[in-house]
């Protein structure tokens, strides 16, 4: 199965800290991540139980750590979009539709659940590549973080082993600063330009790019940027060569 981190952004409560990793262990997850947590004393062992090891193992580190080193980063809301319009929080999918999207994938993939007062923000719902939304009644649809994992650890349990290994984050990030540029130089409508990249992320993020994928996608905006401006060719030397050696690799320009 994929590497799951289950990462609590900024959790205000120790005792719910407790409760992740307990019923994180009860369906076989124990990659536990906590971005600028609480102090977790007594409560967050006792509701723990028998998760201590899930618990104590907890990796505390960044936001900027958590999007650095995954291949796919998807974020946990309550709310959504209800018009593609509007691309932040779209489209969204629930946690066994999660399951269709990364049962195949090969590589780390972080789920993000955050404030139990206010969820995430917007920032960091823009920078994930997928968004997950947990399906519930209108007249009370919020639910307590650690039900909230409960319910998408459930519904992830027993993945089969991995089948596609995905490009690295290094790579994704890469590409949408290549994508980025490239707007600039088709004198794409700055008012569009945050919605635009948002919709290129969301696009590409659920669609497992392996590597050579992504370089192929380079390969495809150079010889356009090419035909813009000859210069602009050898503008990035880094990523050229990179492009060349996969090249020489396959026998072929992408």
């Amino acid at each position: 199965m994929p590497e799951i981190d289950i990462v609590l952004v900024e959790p205000l409560y120790d005792g719910n800290v407790g409760f992740a990793a307990r019923v994180m262990k009860n369906f076989g997850f124990t990659r536990l991540v906590l971005v600028n947590p609480c102090t977790l004393g007594e409560e967050a062992k006792g509701r723990a139980s028998h998760a201590q090891d899930v618990l104590k193992a907890a990796d505390v580190c960044t936001i900027e750590d958590v999007f650095a080193r995954s291949n796919i980063v998807i974020a946990t809301t309550g709310e959504v979009s209800k018009s593609v319009c509007h691309a932040m929080r779209m489209p969204f999918y629930s946690p066994k539709e999660l399951r269709e999207r990364i049962k195949d994938v090969d590589g780390r993939i972080s789920i993000l659940f955050g404030r139990e007062n206010w969820g995430l923000n917007n920032e960091e719902v823009r920078r994930s590549d997928m968004i997950c939304t947990i399906p519930t009644h209108g007249m009370y649809p919020i639910l307590n973080l650690s039900h909230a994992v409960g319910v998408v650890c459930y519904e992830l349990a027993n993945l089969p082993l991995p089948e596609i290994r995905l490009a690295p984050p290094q790579d994704m990030e890469y590409l949408y600063r290549h994508i980025d540029r490239y707007l600039d130089e088709i004198h794409h409508p700055e008012f569009k330009r945050e919605n635009t990249m948002v919709l290129i992320r969301r696009v590409l993020g659920r669609a497992n790019l392996t590597t050579r994928e992504a370089s192929t996608l380079h390969g495809l905006l150079r010889r356009s940027e090419w035909h813009i401006d000859p210069s602009l060719l050898d503008r990035d030397k880094t990523g050229a060569r990179n492009l060349e050696d996969d090249e020489v690799e396959d026998g072929k320009f992408p």
